[in-house]
């Protein structure tokens, strides 16, 4: 998508499209925009509407906003526009930008727009590409101020967006953990980012033994992907952030085997792909941010040679694990990560980030995701940067009470309390374990939010939840 400022819309033809705020008035629009009158129909602007008026040579789209809006509803508002317009948008397209937005409301708009190109239906015989896909495509912004570097990062941050869409929807046939590695190393070839990854034998020769245990049972080789981004101008000062992303591309349950659900279980790489999403937004940006992040990548399958229940592992860390149940597999793989990333990168804040259970589900439904960190000051930064990008969190404890949930005769630690209450903080007080205590560690449970049921598709699909949100973060600090 190609862009273009011009200050009016004389000899245009084509599509405008027109945001609108709630209003009463019966002049909503005035008179010299295009001549155009909707006394046909009243529209008053109200949230999640739209009308379209088809007057003077031009399809007039007018958005409703409501009163007034936030970043995510005006972000959708506007993905709605594209995907469900995708014939008026055929001709040259304008899109009128009131006086009163500000730089990140024209973001969130324009990030909509190229949103609203997804398309599903990767295997469809029959698929035609969204024409804003287009090369010759070009949107003229209607406006009296310049806001080429708001675009430019508006369509940054919705292509980090989109490429989080392909990795999380593709089926796990297609998105494999070798899959995954080639795109981590391709990505940081394009965008600026160092990427090594350690194969069976690496991992094995690491002892990354909790990691490489979860995908015994898979004929898939497991990747443990580790990504450097460090911008120009690093000095001492320089923050250094780490991240962990789970990215299990199939969750069976191994051998406590998932009895509902299963057919989703393909999004249990979406923790790992909000990291992929961040690195190339981050570097996409260039934030004057040391990143370090981590996904270890794996399929947990049934075999013969699948880890069992009542296992004892060893892990990364040196301590010792009791597997109480095989579905519990995401903490395993991040216990590793987590490790690694502290013992030989060190960096000064670390935020993990999972599909990991069901339980914040339970706690939260869909709309937002579960955190625990004993760290104020990046719990408030955290949440501050999700309410921004429209990617809410809220912080659940992590109290010393919880502690015994993890307790083990046999081993150092268990990998489930099996209880059918706080799973979503015994899964947390796990990893904590891992953390040494790290004093500036976070957690992030996104199993409610990372896939999900909304208008764009029929069936459940990715949100590329996180990608904004941890670049917003790493942005705040």
């Amino acid at each position: 998508m190609k862009t273009n400022t011009i200050q009016n819309l004389e000899k245009f033809t084509g599509t405008i499209i027109i945001p609108v705020f709630e209003t009463y008035s019966k002049s909503l629009v005035p008179i010299e925009f295009h001549g155009v009158s909707v006394s046909s129909k009243i529209f008053y602007g109200k949230k999640d509407s739209f009308y379209v008026v088809e007057k003077y040579d031009c399809v007039h789209v007018f958005v409703g906003l409501g009163k007034t809006i936030d970043y995510k509803s005006l972000k959708t508002a506007f993905r709605r526009i594209a995907s469900k317009l995708k014939d008026s948008f055929t001709t040259p397209v304008a899109l009128n930008i009131p006086e009163s937005f500000h730089a990140e409301q024209v973001e969130a708009a324009i990030s909509g727009l190229f949103l609203g190109t997804y398309n599903l239906g990767y295997y469809k015989r029959e698929k035609a590409d969204h024409p804003f896909l287009s090369p010759d495509f070009v949107l003229q912004l209607v406006s009296k101020k310049e806001y080429k570097e708001t675009v430019a990062r508006a369509i940054k941050i919705a292509s980090a967006q989109l490429q989080i869409f392909n990795l999380v929807d593709l089926p796990p046939n297609k998105i494999t953990p070798k899959y995954l590695s080639n795109w981590a190393i391709e990505s940081g070839k394009k965008y600026g980012f160092s990427t090594k990854v350690f194969g069976y034998e690496e991992a094995k020769i690491n002892d990354l033994e909790a990691f490489l245990s979860v995908g015994k049972g898979s004929d898939k080789e497991p990747q443990f992907i580790i990504m450097n981004y460090v911008p120009e101008n690093v000095d001492a000062k320089t923050k250094h952030v780490g991240l962990v992303g789970k990215g299990i591309t199939f969750d069976t349950g191994g051998l406590n085997i998932k009895t509902t659900g299963m057919v989703h279980m393909k999004c249990d790489m979406a923790g790992g792909a909000a990291v992929f999403g961040a690195m190339q937004l981050i570097s996409d940006l260039k934030l004057p941010v040391k990143v370090t992040a981590i996904v270890p990548c794996c399929e947990n399958s049934v075999d013969s040679k699948s880890f069992l229940p009542s296992d004892v592992i060893k892990s990364h860390s040196g301590y010792s694990i009791e597997i109480i149940d095989t579905d519990a597999e995401g903490r395993l793989i991040l216990a590793d990560g987590l490790s690694y990333l502290i013992k030989n990168f060190a960096p000064e804040v670390i935020v993990d980030i999972a599909t990991l259970t069901g339980s914040s589900v339970g706690t939260f439904g869909y709309e937002c995701a579960a955190l625990f960190t004993n760290n104020e000051t990046i719990s408030k930064k955290l949440q501050q940067s999700g309410d921004e990008v429209g990617e809410r969190l809220w912080q659940l404890p992590l109290w010393e009470v919880y502690k015994s949930d993890i307790e083990s005769e046999i081993a150092d630690v268990k990998n489930y309390s099996g209880k059918p209450v706080a799973g979503a903080i015994s899964a947390a007080k796990f990893l904590e374990f891992f953390t040494e205590e790290h004093k500036a560690w976070a957690h992030l449970d996104i199993a409610g939010v990372a896939f999900g049921d909304d208008e764009f598709a029929k069936t459940k699909h990715a949100t590329a939840y996180g990608v904004h949100l941890l670049t917003k973060f790493i942005e705040n600090l």
